[in-house]
């Protein structure tokens, strides 16, 4: 009986921690070939880790410039047309508007001249047709036919359906009718209108992300649409991924005698005045002189590799405590080029659990920490000396998919640096988790704990269509 055999593509690596290192692969009993542009290094820690049997080398990919432009078009005149749908002007600042070289501005400047044009459903479609001619016309499409027909996966699977490769793999796999499938990526991706792909199946993580789907993209079939739940929540329901309290607090210089309050940073273009927020907390966390009752935790978002958080962090080295993501990465250091360990996954767990509350800026933390109860606190409020003018939290909570909030005390708001000790230490305007449960069930659904299962059970069945 010939074995199924899945082809994986994997852009990042949020994408392999949360599909190879959890259980979708777990007990699969076939195939499984990474088909990637990873390092050595990577390759070998990937299958140190997985059910990996072969790996495949992506050729090189250069966009043509037809590509570029149908491709930035296309993006523009959806987010108009999302805009209509939803009246959310936010959705246009998922546009840069500002360009620096010379060449870019007249590119990109023709680009938005013209989408007003094609905001129309009817013309985004003739584009979406163009451009799926155009990507077939570069040599990538025609290098990627051959591997796939000399591999002959049962299906071609994806974790990420914003990839630009995965959209000529993907035109190449439907072309020699090869099933393929992707996932939708996190939370607010579909209003953004970075679709790069199209597959034959979508794996959504709720009936509210299915909704999203249909609304923004509705020539896809329903019944091409899964809901599966997503993986990464699962490693919190594991107990072996939490890391004997000792081992932790010696780690990471932690005193076992005081409570943690997490500060999760993003990256710098989600929120800039990162720094500036962790070092309003640790100042009143001093000044109210709770600093031998409470430590700050903090963990940088991955992809993060600037120093800007070396002054506040060398200023407050006595309260607070770095433990910095446990990723390998390549000399560029780009963002799809990094990839977590599986020890990093302990980390982030264990965090969580020892953890008391977690403070960001509107992240999906809220759902990490949520999984033991734990509450969020999102900042709500502008640094008065502000760098970053064009940044603002006023515009962040306006994005689309905090809309979907069903209660607005699911978190804690902090409004003010002079709120920190009543919203974070007292937890002030928190009623209880259950309004963080309600919100994360519209989110992230109510399969989470069976993820794995339903995500392998879809892949099996189409592979043996």
């Amino acid at each position: 009986m010939k074995k199924d055999k899945v082809l994986l593509l994997f852009p990042d690596g949020v994408g392999i921690r949360n599909y190879l290192y959890s259980n979708v692969f777990k007990d699969f009993n076939g195939d499984l070939v990474l088909f990637h542009n990873f390092d050595s290094k990577t390759i070998e820690a990937t299958k140190e880790n997985t059910l990996i049997t072969q790996d495949i080398v992506i050729p090189d990919y250069k966009e043509s410039v037809e590509e570029k432009f149908l491709r930035e078009l296309l993006c523009l005149s959806r987010l108009y047309n999302n805009n209509s749908k939803v009246n959310n002007p936010t959705l246009l600042s998922n546009w840069n508007w500002n360009q620096n070289s010379f060449s870019k501005k007249i590119f990109y400047k023709i680009i938005e001249i013209l989408a007003p044009y094609f905001k129309s459903y009817h013309k985004i479609l003739k584009l979406e047709n163009k451009y799926q001619k155009a990507i077939r016309k570069n040599k990538f499409y025609n290098q990627v036919k051959n591997i796939l027909q000399e591999a002959k996966p049962s299906v071609v699977f994806c974790s990420h359906q914003r990839a630009l490769k995965a959209a000529t793999i993907f035109s190449a796999a439907t072309d020699l009718n090869i099933p393929t499938v992707t996932v939708i990526y996190s939370w607010d991706n579909l209003p953004k209108a970075r679709m790069a792909l199209r597959a034959d199946n979508y794996l959504v993580w709720s009936d509210y992300m299915k909704k999203e789907l249909n609304l923004y993209y509705p020539e896809i079939d329903k019944a091409k649409i899964h809901v599966t739940g997503t993986p990464q929540f699962e490693f919190y329901e594991d107990s072996s991924n939490i890391i004997d309290k000792e081992n932790f607090y010696e780690q990471y210089n932690l005193d076992l005698h005081k409570k943690i309050i997490c500060f999760s940073g993003d990256d710098q273009k989600t929120s800039p005045d990162d720094p500036s927020y962790l070092r309003d907390i640790a100042e009143e966390i001093i000044k109210a002189d709770l600093q031998n009752k409470y430590q700050i935790l903090f963990r940088r978002c991955p992809v993060d590799f600037s120093g800007r958080y070396d002054q506040v962090v060398k200023e407050f080295n006595g309260l607070i405590k770095e433990a910095p993501p446990l990723w390998y990465f390549s000399k560029s250091k780009e963002w799809n080029s990094i990839y977590p360990t599986m020890d990093d996954v302990k980390l982030l767990v264990s965090s969580a659990f020892y953890s008391d509350i977690v403070v960001n800026v509107g992240s999906t933390m809220a759902f990490d920490f949520g999984m033991f109860n734990k509450p969020c606190v999102f900042i709500n409020y502008d640094q008065n000396n502000k760098k970053h003018t064009e940044w603002s939290v006023n515009t962040i909570y306006q994005f689309q998919h905090f809309r979907c909030m069903p209660d607005s005390s699911a978190v804690i708001w902090l409004n003010s640096k002079e709120e920190i000790i009543d919203k974070i230490v007292h937890r002030k305007d928190w009623d209880s988790i259950e309004k963080l449960k309600q919100w994360s069930n519209v989110v992230i659904g109510t399969k989470e704990s069976q993820a794995s299962l339903n995500i392998s059970e879809v892949l099996k069945k189409i592979a043996k269509k």
